[in-house]
C-alpha cells in the first residue's frame, strides 16, 4: 500500500511507493569514473603528490601516509572576503562565495572506498575530518562545515579514487537550517534520541545496534536503503565528541556500506555527516546520511520536493540485516 510519511528534520513529506519497484530498469548501475582504470595517473595515488597542492593535513607513519588532506584545486568556496550581502536589484541578492573547501584522501588505495577500509584507515579518516571540522571552527568568518563523500559518477564523484570534501562556509545552508527547526518542533526533547529509541524498540527498521550508535532506515526514508547513523549519547557536533565515539560511528558508517555492497552491489552513494553549526544554541543531535544512489529524480520530485521511495524501509533494513549477517560469516571463514 502507497503510503505518505512525514520527516520530521525536514517537515518535508515522502511518498513510499513499493508498486514502483515492479517497473523494469528500477535501479541504475554504478557508473565508473572517468580515471576508474588509470591509477597511474590518478593525482590521488601515492607517487602522484606532486599533482595536488601541498598537503594540509598527513596521517599515517613516517615516511608514508594513509590519510591525506590537501585543497580542492577547483574550490566551490574560496578566499577570506567578509559575508556582505547586497541587492542588486529587487530580486538579485549576492554575496562572496568565501570559505574553505578540501579534498579528504581516504586511501593510498586505488580501489578501496569507505566501506573496505581497515579498522586503522578507518579511524584515521575520522580523526581527519574532526581535526578538520575544528579548524574551520577557528577560522574567522566561516559558520558551518559539510563532510561529503561522493561514490560513483553518478554521486558526483568525478575522481574515482576514494576520497571525501571537507566544506567551510559562510553561511547556514538550508538543509541545516530545515533540520535545526525540525529539532525545535519535536516537544519530546531530541527528535534522533527519540528517533532511535523507538526504532530500537520496533526492532524492524534497525540495520545495527552497536555499543556508540544505532544505524537504521529512518520511517521517513525518501531513497531505496536509506540509512541514518546516529550516536547513542546526544551531542550537537561531530568535532566536539569524544574520539572514540567519532570512531565508533566511522566503523558503523563502513558496516552500512558493506552490507549495503553485499546486498546490491557496487553501487553509487553519498555519505553526507550533519553536525550543529558551531555556535548554535539550539537542540541538535550530529548523525550521518548514508544515501545509495539507486533512482533518478523525475519530475514530480523535482518540481514538488517530495521524494517518492519504491523500497519500504522496514523491506531495506530486513535486506540490509541479512546483507550484514553474510558479511559477518564471509569474515569469520576468511574470505576476502
Amino acid at each position: 500500500m502507497n503510503q505518505l510519511r512525514l520527516d520530521p528534520l525536514s517537515g518535508r513529506w515522502v511518498a513510499v511507493s513499493t508498486d514502483r519497484a515492479q517497473r523494469q530498469g528500477t535501479f541504475l548501475p554504478r557508473q565508473p569514473s572517468p580515471d576508474a582504470d588509470d591509477a597511474a595517473s590518478c593525482p590521488f595515488c601515492p607517487g602522484n603528490e606532486g599533482d595536488t597542492p601541498p598537503a594540509l593535513e598527513v596521517y599515517g607513519p613516517s615516511g608514508s601516509w594513509i590519510v591525506r588532506v590537501v585543497p580542492n584545486r577547483y574550490p566551490a568556496f574560496q578566499g577570506d572576503a567578509p559575508f556582505v550581502v547586497e541587492h542588486r536589484g529587487p530580486v538579485f541578492t549576492e554575496a562572496p562565495a568565501s570559505g574553505i573547501h578540501e579534498v579528504l584522501i581516504l586511501s593510498p588505495d586505488h580501489e578501496r572506498d569507505f566501506g573496505s577500509l581497515t579498522d586503522d584507515n578507518c579511524a584515521l579518516v575520522m580523526a581527519a575530518i574532526r581535526d578538520r571540522v575544528e579548524e574551520h571552527q577557528n577560522t574567522r568568518g566561516l559558520r558551518y562545515s559539510q563532510v561529503i563523500v561522493n561514490h560513483g559518477r553518478q554521486a558526483g564523484a568525478s575522481i574515482s579514487h576514494p576520497h571525501g570534501q571537507l566544506l567551510g562556509i559562510p553561511f547556514v545552508p538550508r538543509e541545516l537550517a530545515e533540520e535545526q527547526a525540525g529539532f525545535a518542533r519535536f516537544a519530546g526533547g531530541c527528535v534522533l534520541c527519540a528517533a532511535s529509541a523507538s526504532e530500537e524498540r520496533a526492532g524492524y527498521r534497525v540495520v545495527e545496534a552497536a555499543e556508540e550508535s544505532v544505524t537504521f532506515c529512518p520511517f521517513w526514508s525518501g531513497t531505496p536503503y536509506e540509512m541514518l547513523v546516529v550516536p547513542r549519547e546526544h551531542s550537537s557536533c561531530l568535532h566536539r565528541s569524544p574520539t572514540s565515539r567519532v570512531v565508533a560511528v566511522g566503523k558503523a558508517v563502513r558496516g552500512a556500506l558493506q552490507a549495503l555492497q553485499q546486498h546490491l552491489g557496487d553501487i553509487a552513494y553519498n555519505i553526507v555527516f550533519h553536525s550543529a553549526p558551531y555556535r548554535a544554541t539550539g537542540m541538535y543531535h550530529w548523525h550521518v546520511h548514508i544515501l545509495p544512489n539507486l533512482t533518478t529524480r523525475a519530475g514530480f520530485e523535482l518540481g514538488t520536493g517530495v521524494l517518492i521511495n519504491v523500497v519500504a524501509p522496514e523491506k531495506a533494513a530486513e535486506d540490509l540485516c541479512d546483507a550484514m549477517e553474510k558479511v559477518a560469516m564471509r569474515r569469520e571463514s576468511g574470505a576476502p
